[in-house]
């Protein structure tokens, strides 16, 4: 492991986000390297600065009668509320009702979610890159791939060779993502990796791809029969969109087929 790949994977390491494998692997060149030992030294240093429950600032004496002298001084007589005022805020209210009824709250706690979700689909990718963590089965026969995920997840991930479409199908391995075994189908287009992350759904309907950029990688994710996608890769949005619509493609004509 270099110094370069380590340093990635320090704050995942001082975080307890590593599996075993690649925590020993990033202990043993802590230990063997006295730059990265530093480093990873002042980085739990900060975290232990950062969570002691005894930091404390004390704000001077005399700004608690700064913030009051700034504050609107109270009325004489509290004015009382109109009915007007009373059924505009029962509507809002009522509204806000409505829009959690409808799933619209939802929707936007889900959108941390699927941050969230991102977010540890680039840190997978950006493991997959260190020297021997690419690929668990090795093989650009999709007959081969495909079967191999059979016995390891629920729903083993579509594969299909793009190599005449300038997209090079290279193998497959298991990852781990929201804390589940998912697959990842890898493809390369020149020196580029691209890593297909597929993770089953309850939501059947179509969720048309979307691009996201995340520690300098793309991300174009979408939704369909039940599966969840992420394409990701360094290539520019154009490339990684046009691997996009040629694996749906080609999914479509293997299913109509």
């Amino acid at each position: 492991m270099t110094c370069d790949e380590a340093r990635v994977l320090l704050h995942a390491l001082l975080d307890n986000e590593l599996d075993a494998g690649h925590a020993r692997e990033v202990e043993a060149h802590i230990a063997s390297c006295p730059a990265c030992a530093a480093e990873f030294a002042a980085q739990r240093e900060m975290q232990r600065v950062l969570t002691d429950t005894n930091l404390r600032y004390t704000a001077p004496a005399n700004l608690r009668a700064r913030i009051e002298a700034s504050l609107p001084q109270p009325q004489a007589q509290r004015q009382q509320p109109s009915r007007r005022s009373v059924l505009r805020g029962f509507a809002m209210g009522s509204a806000v009702s409505a829009l959690a009824a409808s799933g619209v709250v939802a929707l936007v706690l889900r959108q941390d979610d699927q941050q969230r979700i991102l977010s540890e689909v680039v840190s997978a990718h950006l493991r997959s890159l260190q020297a021997g963590h690419l690929i668990d089965v090795v093989s650009s026969d999709q007959h081969t791939v495909k079967p191999w995920f059979n016995g390891k997840l629920d729903v083993a991930p579509p594969v299909i060779d793009l190599t005449a479409q300038g997209f090079t199908l290279v193998g497959g391995r298991l990852d781990y993502i929201d804390a589940r075994a998912i697959g990842a189908v890898v493809y390369k287009r020149r020196q580029h990796v691209v890593n297909l992350f597929v993770s089953q759904t309850s939501n059947a309907e179509y969720r048309a791809p979307k691009t996201e950029t995340m520690q300098g990688f793309n991300c174009r994710r979408w939704g369909n029969r039940g599966l969840n996608f992420w394409a990701v890769s360094d290539l520019g949005a154009d490339e990684l969109a046009e691997f996009v619509d040629k694996f749906e493609a080609a999914m479509k004509a293997n299913v109509e087929g």
